[in-house]
């Protein structure tokens, strides 16, 4: 038995006609004929009862038309299924991410990925960079939003997000100090840094700046993500390099300022498996792409003035 045989019964069985169920069939009446006929011999039941004048339903076809209904409803909802799973508008997606994506850009996808995509389920963890990498090769997140760079060959990204760094101050100390500040003028305060085990690459930057600077940074606490990290310069800990997303973190206990002599830009990645091209992740990474695209457009240039 075929769907198409299906088709044809239903089609017949609602016009009581063959002449009328062909011409809705865009078909002749011999083939569908045959095809009925064809299909009650596979049964081994009549479906109709033929006369010269018309034709009707039996008790069995009757109860044939009824699931026949069923059955292709089911099938085309399949049909359509597949391929809004295939549009990337149907599904689940685990996305992984670090605590500093919440502060601009993973808010916003989300709510405009589900607004586009109401039919997708986006389940979320939050994980270190170093984590999310882990995660993604055991097939425990289907993506990431990470930080870059990313050395792991299983392992595709593509930033999408971009924004400057700035000096995070306790406003005690701020009192004491106008204007902007040159690296060279940390070279007695206290840092307070987030982990290398969080985020390699922005650790050594910042070490780097500062030795370019001539002075090697004191380090008196480091932290696994940037909210607590600007909780310790809050509770007057020390100063901190941190990204200017993150600067509307603890503003009553905090200054921001602008750093002479350079910073490091503060990245943000999506990453997923190597080859995996399915439809719901790579709408997921298009509405990043967008979303990063309008928050770098919305930035405002550094100054040579003090954040609020």
């Amino acid at each position: 038995m075929e769907l198409r045989q299906l088709t044809y019964f239903v089609a017949v069985a609602e016009e009581l006609h063959f002449e009328r169920a062909a011409r809705r069939l865009s078909m002749t009446q011999p083939p569908l004929s045959q095809s009925i006929k064809q299909l009650e011999e596979e049964l081994g039941v009549e479906l109709f009862e033929r006369s010269h004048r018309r034709i009707r339903l039996t008790r069995a076809g009757e109860a044939f038309l009824e699931e026949s209904r069923r059955v292709l409803q089911a099938a085309n909802h399949a049909v359509e299924r597949a391929r809004r799973v295939d549009r990337g508008e149907w599904g689940r997606l685990t996305v992984g991410f670090v605590g500093s994506a919440t502060y601009d850009l993973l808010p916003r996808v989300i709510r405009i990925f589900r607004q586009e995509y109401p039919d997708v389920t986006v389940e979320t963890l939050e994980l270190s960079t170093p984590m999310q990498i882990e995660a993604l090769r055991h097939k425990r997140i289907d993506l990431g939003v990470l930080r870059p760079p990313v050395d792991d060959p299983a392992v595709e990204t593509e930033t999408v997000y971009s924004t400057a760094s700035v000096l995070a101050m306790p406003k005690a100390q701020d009192m004491k100090i106008s204007g902007p500040l040159h690296w060279k003028d940390l070279r007695d305060m206290p840092f307070v840094l987030l982990s290398p085990k969080t985020w390699e690459w922005y650790y050594y930057q910042i070490l780097a700046y500062a030795r370019e600077a001539g002075f090697e940074p004191n380090i008196l606490q480091e932290a696994m993500e940037f909210q607590t990290v600007i909780g310790l310069v809050a509770a007057g800990m020390g100063v901190a390099v941190v990204p200017k997303s993150a600067q509307n973190l603890h503003t009553e206990d905090v200054v921001y300022k602008t750093l002479i002599g350079g910073h490091p830009q503060a990245d943000m990645a999506v990453g997923w498996r190597h080859g995996d091209q399915s439809s719901a992740l790579t709408a997921f990474v298009e509405v990043a792409r967008r979303i990063g695209q309008d928050l770098f457009a919305c930035q405002q240039p550094i100054d040579a003035e003090t954040f609020g």
